[in-house]
Parts: structure tokens; sequence; C-alpha cells
């Protein structure tokens, strides 16, 4: 069960990295036109309303991402379904059509049919699909029906089984979203508080990759909350909307590349040049982009009392934020890029004060992450005893990549061992028939900032920014 959440985790992603567009073209429009949106300036509202089209159709993009990535072989055909799945379910379940089979007038349906395309109804049709293109993807039929067979039959069984699936969702979908609406609601009612607790499990949930699942909550329209969407398309409150990612700012632009700094001084004379380029890349990408996973899992699993330390500064963060009002919204994640896009739209509240709330949190994660490491004597990069010098590499090799990714292989037991490899935002994801064949140490050679051992068959090399080019030549490497 924990493999297929995780892998269902990493098939959000794909939806969501559709995200800087949106909020590249809704942040350059508004800088155009702060005042109308577009109302008063064609390349304006040529640029906003081509933000909002993907904004308003991220549960579609949740039911197409979900079914390629949880297909076997990720076909064109699966996403090509989940998209048929999500036409079938949110046609079915509309509120005219409610009204419709019931026999009732619109305005008795339930509210919650009113709210069908959601991302929740998304990702159950990009099961759907990815399960019908497991199931029936090479399936043979008689030939009088040989047209069908194999690929071509998956978007027909999807939209039979997303029937039934209709069907269903009838009488559970109301209970679901009623029960949904109270737990947001719950959060939301704690106000500041809430925010906080959120930050908290955003952060702590990341080893196992179900921070993803608890992000739809929070973040998109499946209980009414909607953040990110709401607070780019200006539909909202000011100071509220916005609250479950202004807080992000202030730790991932600059707590966690001050963690790096403390992490760079407090490692071992003769190691701190070996981990200053790693920390120094992984703290300007946290910083420019807002991508931490390279900082987290070079910390996470050799110090994990500094990552509780750094689940409950986060929450802490969202929680400061949240109380003061202070506003500001990411449509990837809360680096500078979004911060400086998002500073200037209508929702944005005393966004500035972010800035000034980092460098406090700068000060506070650099202190406290100096004090643990040296006190517990941790062994963060460069303080481990078993830490080897890197593979030498010139850093503008053209092979650069190509030799990281034979290490990698090699250390994970090579063609004997690999049984399958996919990679998500920063980490590659692989499936091996022995993990005792698994050579750690030479993985971590090769710089990685670390190693996640899921179970028995599963583990995550966790590579930074320039994961898909180490992924494309571990993949030329099992070709050949």
């Amino acid at each position: 069960m924990m493999k297929y959440l995780q892998r269902l985790g990493r098939s959000l992603m794909l939806p969501v990295a559709v995200l800087p567009a949106a909020a590249i073209l809704l942040g350059i429009g508004y800088w155009i036109d702060s005042t109308t949106w577009g109302a008063e300036g064609a390349l304006a509202a040529f640029l906003t309303s081509a933000g909002d089209s993907i904004i308003g159709n991220m549960a579609a993009l949740f039911a197409i991402g979900v079914a390629l990535g949880m297909s076997k072989d990720k076909d064109g055909s699966a996403a090509l379904s989940g998209l048929v799945g999500w036409f079938v379910a949110t046609t079915l379940l509309s509120t005219d059509t409610v009204a419709l089979l019931r026999g009732i007038d619109v305005e008795a349906v339930s509210p919650a049919f009113g709210a069908i395309e959601n991302a929740f109804i998304g990702i159950i049709s990009g099961l759907v699909a990815a399960a019908m293109y497991n199931r029936f993807s090479q399936v043979k039929l008689p030939d009088a029906l040989a047209f069908f067979s194999g690929k071509r039959s998956v978007p027909i069984m999807t939209a039979i089984s997303m029937l039934g699936v209709s069907a269903l969702l009838f009488f559970i979908w109301p209970v679901v979203y009623e029960g949904l609406v109270s737990f947001g609601t719950a959060f939301s009612e704690l106000g500041a508080f809430g925010a906080g607790l959120y930050g908290f499990f955003n952060r702590i949930l990341i080893p196992t990759g179900l921070h993803h699942a608890l992000n739809q909550v929070f973040w998109f329209d499946m209980v009414g909350i909607n953040d990110i969407g709401n607070f780019w398309s200006g539909e909202g409150v000011k100071g509220i909307t916005g609250m479950y990612q202004a807080g992000f700012f202030p730790v991932m632009m600059f707590g966690l590349p001050a963690a790096c700094l403390a992490m760079y001084h407090t490692a071992k004379k003769e190691k701190k040049k070996q981990v200053a380029a790693l920390l120094m890349a992984a703290g300007f990408a946290a910083f420019l982009t807002g991508v931490t996973e390279p900082i987290e899992f070079s910390f996470m699993f050799v110090a994990p009392a500094l990552f509780l330390v750094h689940a409950i500064l986060s929450g802490i963060s969202l929680m400061v934020a949240a109380l003061f009002n202070w506003t500001a919204g990411f449509g990837f994640s809360a680096g500078f890029i979004d911060f400086f896009l998002s500073s200037r739209l209508p929702l944005a509240n005393y966004p500035y004060m972010l800035i000034i709330q980092g460098l406090i949190f700068a000060v506070i994660y650099y202190v406290l992450f100096r004090i643990i490491i040296v006190k517990f004597n941790l062994e963060t990069p460069g303080r481990g005893e078993s830490d080897n010098e890197e593979i030498e590499e010139s850093t503008t090799s053209d092979d650069k990549y190509a030799r990281m990714a034979y290490e990698i292989y090699q250390g994970l037991g090579g063609d004997d061992n690999v049984l399958s490899v996919d990679n998500c935002v920063t980490r590659l994801r692989l499936e091996v028939k022995d993990m005792k064949a698994v050579d750690q140490q030479r993985i971590k050679n090769t710089g990685v900032p670390g190693i996640n051992i899921i179970d028995d068959h599963n583990i995550q090399v966790v590579v930074g920014t320039q994961v898909e080019s180490v992924a494309n030549e571990v993949h030329s490497l099992r070709k050949n």
C-alpha cells in the first residue's frame, strides 16, 4: 500500500509541475495591468486568461497526470483514458444530470454535485484509467474486433468502468464531500494555528511522499479551500487567502539555505571543500525555486532530530505569517521566482514582511542547526566517519551525468538487480530485486544528497534538480 501511495504522490507531481507556467502568465499579466486584470489592456488580458486556463482545469490535468504516472508503460493512451474517465464522471454527476436522474429541481440537488469538477474526482478518474491500461493494454480480441485490441480498448474500458464508479459516487460523493469539508473547515477554523499544523505535517510527511496528498486538501479545490487557485485568480479574502503558502517562503528562501551554511561550518576541515559545492547548489536551488529536497535529504536520515526541528520551524513559520496576515503565493514552490511574480497580485498582503521574517528564520535555523549538530555530534554532510571523497570528475565535463549515472547504476547492482527506474522532480525512484546487493557507499560517493530506502525492494536516490539528466543516462545504461 505504501508503495502504491508513493507512486500516486509521484504521479501528482506531473500536473503540479504545470503550475509554474500559470504563475508566470498570471504574474506577468498582473504586473502589466495591476488594476483591472486586463480589462483595459489586451496583452494583460491575453496573459491572465492563459494562466486562468491552466488553474481552472487543474482537476482534468490530475486525471491525465495520474493515469499516465500510474500506468505501467506511461503510455499516451493511458493519459487519454484518464481524460475520458474525467468526462464521463463529471458529466454523469453534474448538477443537471443528477437532477434529471432523481426527477427533482436543480435547486434541490446536493451542493456536493456542484463541486464535482475537483481534484478528488480527477485523481479517481486517473486511477481507474491506469488500472484499465495495466489490465487491458495487451488484450487480443477476435479478428472481427481486432481493431479495438490492445491500447485502443483502454479508453473504452475506462468509460465503461467509470459508469460503475459514477454510480457508486452518486451515493458516496455527498458523504465524502461533507467529510472533506468538515476536515478542511476544522483546520481553517483554527486560523493561524491550523496553518501551522498544516506546515508541520507537510514537512514531516516528506520521507513517505504523502505530503502531496495532504497538499490537495489545502492548495486545490478539493474541499473548497483552493488556496493556490483562489490566490492567483484574485478570488478570496486579502490577508487570509494564501495563508497555506506564505509561511513556506521564509523557510525555503532563507531558513534552509542558512541550515546549509551551518552544515558547511560544522563540516570537518578536510571535507569542507567536498561538501561546499553540494550545499551551495542546494541552498541556491531552495532560494531561487523552492526545491528543498536536496537539502532535506542531506540530513533527514543521518540526523532525524534536525528534520523534526525543521518540521516544527516550518509549522511556526506558517503560523506566524498567518497570524500577521502576511500573504504571498506560489505556482510551483516557495522560491524567489514565485515570490517576485506574486508580490503584486491583489491578494498579496504585506508580502515583503515575509523577507524580514525570512531573515529572522535564517538566524534561527543557523543557530539551532549549528548547536544541535555540534552538541550531539550529528553526521551531517562532511562529518560522517564513513564519508569518502567524491569520485573525481570535472564539473564542466560533457559526461558528468553519464559518469554519475554509471556509478549510481552499478551501486544499485546493475542489470542483474535493477527492476525499474523512474524519477520525480529531485529523486530517482528505483525498484531492485535484492536491497542487500545495493552498495550505498558507492552511490553516496557520487555526491548525491541522500538515499531513502523505502522497503526491501524500493529505494530513492536524491539527486537534485538535475535528476532528469541522470535518469536519462540510467535509462541508456539499461538499454545497452
